[in-house]
């Protein structure tokens, strides 16, 4: 492992890996959320008594926000820029070999849109968004039926599974990579490498976990490269083809384009279909209320998103010195806000922690971000989800846990790494209508 490495996770994960455990160690409430075990276990009561506190709080960290429309207002505000590497106290001897030994193309370093601001965002998100339109969705919708409808008819009737690995994880993985033109082969690998990339998205991880993502990084570096001058000689009909048929991303930037596409569009709609999963099952009176009233699963789905937000938490930087939620800010300094808090913020929800499928306003959560990061491919999660869950249940009636669902060990992306069940018989396939 290139020493170069070592120094870039000391500098962005170890440095707050050590302060959030110390500080968490001397009873810090934020400190626990981000760096603890509750924090991916059950962040919810530490989120409430952080919210007692005031609407934007200062933490040994950071500053921090649970508040809804403050959470809101500074992801539009364009005084405020997306957290990047660049944000963090990097010593020079760690800037140096940074710029002399870059790493591989990944979400979160630069050209990835996730880390950039306007113009560069702007250039890199444009010829991006053309694959997110609502009739490019529309025409992903008979193949995500498709996929999800194969995934089930897998599964053993009658039988035991893990759910992540056998269905929730197979949907997301399927139509992200035709959109990227994988090959139907190769989607084992993409599998393990979003698996294995996407803690890069969270704070404070581990040195093995982050060495583990840098090399998966690396393989598949290798090959994007292949795969995009296979490409160039033969494009097909899918986005990576058009961006490399159009000619404005570099081949580092296309790379970029498509590690984030697979790791943050991956694991949002995995991480989306197994909460949604565990929050139907434990509350069996609205899982029966979506069967007998099935035109609720779209907002099912939303409320899914908004109770139990498969991204928990982002993060902003002050461009300039800032007056905002009653505080002073200075240039630099970062603001954590809590999507998962917002979203159950009592002044927007009523009853904000009961899980209600038929809620009016569920939509109106964070969990896809806002302002120019708001999540492309929110629309096509959204679908995703909608069809897997209900198609599941309609298949599965019978469907039960079969021991604890476990949680993934993150904080930023929340959800589940094993989930075993008990499938039940499968339903009969309808009579067909004869007219």
């Amino acid at each position: 492992m290139k020493p170069q490495y070592w120094f870039r996770w000391l500098s962005v994960q170890g440095a707050p890996r050590l302060v959030l455990r110390t500080q968490a160690k001397r009873g810090d409430l934020f400190a626990e959320l981000m760096g603890g075990p509750t924090g991916y276990t059950d962040p919810y009561p530490l989120i409430e008594s952080l919210r007692s506190r005031g609407r934007l709080i200062r933490t040994p960290i950071s500053w921090a926000s649970f508040d809804h429309e403050l959470a809101r207002a500074i992801l539009r505000d364009n005084r405020f820029g997306v957290l990047t590497p660049e944000s963090f106290d990097v010593p020079g001897p760690v800037q140096k070999l940074a710029k002399y030994f870059p790493l591989p193309p990944n979400p979160v370093e630069p050209p990835s849109m996730l880390v950039i601001d306007p113009p560069e965002h702007t250039q890199m998100r444009k010829p991006v968004a053309s694959a997110f339109t609502p009739r490019a969705i529309a025409r992903l919708r008979d193949r995500v039926e498709t996929v999800t409808e194969e995934l089930l008819a897998a599964l053993p009737s009658g039988g035991a599974t893990d759910l992540v690995t056998a269905f929730s994880a197979q949907v997301p993985i399927a139509i992200i990579s035709e959109m990227l033109g994988f090959p139907e082969k190769d989607k084992d690998l993409f599998l393990a490498w979003g698996d294995q990339m996407t803690p890069l998205l969270d704070v404070g991880i581990s040195w093995r976990t982050h060495k583990r993502a840098l090399k998966s990084m690396e393989v598949m570096n290798h090959y994007l490269d292949e795969h995009i001058a296979r490409l160039r000689r033969k494009p097909g009909d899918d986005i990576l083809s058009s961006l490399v048929s159009a000619g404005e991303l570099d081949t580092y930037a296309l790379k970029a384009t498509a590690s984030l596409l697979m790791g943050a569009g991956f694991e949002t709609t995995v991480n989306l279909i197994g909460n949604g999963v565990v929050q139907l099952l434990s509350h069996p009176d609205q899982l029966e209320r979506l069967r007998t009233d099935p035109e609720l699963w779209p907002n099912a789905v939303e409320e899914v998103l908004r109770f139990d937000s498969p991204v928990q938490t982002t993060a902003r930087t002050a461009l300039c010195d800032v007056e905002i939620g009653g505080e002073k800010l200075r240039r630099g300094d970062t603001i954590v806000l809590s999507l998962a808090g917002a979203n159950r913020d009592p002044a927007v929800f009523a009853d904000p922690g009961r899980f209600d499928v038929a809620r009016p306003n569920a939509k109106d959560h964070l969990s896809f971000s806002s302002g120019i990061h708001v999540c492309l491919g929110a629309s096509l999660a959204r679908m995703e989800g909608v069809y897997a869950l209900q198609a599941l249940f309609d298949a599965f009636p019978d469907l039960q846990l079969d021991g604890t669902p476990r949680r993934r060990e993150l904080f930023t992306l929340h959800g589940y790494e094993r989930m075993p069940v008990r499938l039940g018989h499968r339903a009969a396939a309808p009579e067909p209508t004869t007219v």
